[in-house]
């Protein structure tokens, strides 16, 4: 295998992928790759679990797995993976570095290998996933994980390598946490199988579901809005 040609097809993919001339899209992505954005959807998460669990038990189980998937999704890499791998980010590449196109002088840390919002954002999401069993909330948290995804190679702060190692990182962690989930609840709790057009088959309203998509989409909203004062600005 060819490592040198792979590196060089990652470059040449962000170069791609990477910036526009518009500066509204500019500030869509500079919005959307901002953690801060998504606090109200991780609000509306842990109030669809507070919601649909009858003990503190449940809901503490629900928590520490999210914050297991984080902690081991994300924080290792930024802890130990990058520094350890110590790959530039394009931004800060002395190849291709001053041709990146970057938004607001936003280059980011030195190292990128691998992306940490790839991998923290899609084991939070296959793990919610498989844990409340909606199919529209599972479309909505993996195309939110995809687009900031997106958001990384527009601004040049990550390879499509990058990306694509956090994502594979990211699903392995979010199935195995939800499996040691599975795992102990079974222990604690009596397992039940919801059959009612009101529930998922997991036992959470579609109701409450319903108010994590709403959030969702009223954020991407905000963050249109948002973009549009790039134009003014």
């Amino acid at each position: 295998m060819d490592w040198n040609a792979i590196i060089e097809l990652d470059k040449q993919l962000l170069l791609v992928l990477n910036g526009s001339d518009s500066l509204f899209i500019d500030g869509l992505a500079k919005t959307l790759t901002a953690a801060t954005l998504w606090i109200p959807l991780y609000i509306s998460l842990f109030y669809l679990v507070l919601k649909n669990s009858d003990s503190f038990m449940k809901v503490l189980l629900v928590l520490v797995g999210a914050g297991l998937c984080v902690l081991i999704a994300g924080s290792l890499d930024d802890m130990i993976v990058k520094p350890m791998v110590a790959r530039w980010r394009p931004t800060h590449d002395n190849e291709i570095g001053m041709i990146v196109d970057v938004v607001n002088g936003y280059r980011g840390g030195r190292y990128g290998f691998f992306s940490a919002h790839a991998s923290n954002t899609f084991s939070i999401a296959i793990f919610f996933s498989l844990l409340i069993r909606s199919r529209l909330l599972t479309v909505s948290l993996i195309t939110w994980s995809l687009v900031n995804c997106w958001t990384r190679m527009y601004l040049g702060v990550h390879y499509p390598g990058d990306i694509l190692c956090g994502l594979l990182w990211g699903g392995i962690v979010g199935v195995g946490v939800w499996l040691l989930y599975r795992q102990i609840y079974k222990r604690l709790f009596a397992s039940k199988v919801f059959v009612s057009t009101y529930y998922t088959t997991t036992g959470y309203q579609l109701v409450d579901v319903d108010v994590v998509i709403s959030v969702l989409v009223f954020t991407l909203i905000y963050a249109i809005m948002r973009a549009c004062f790039y134009l003014y600005a």
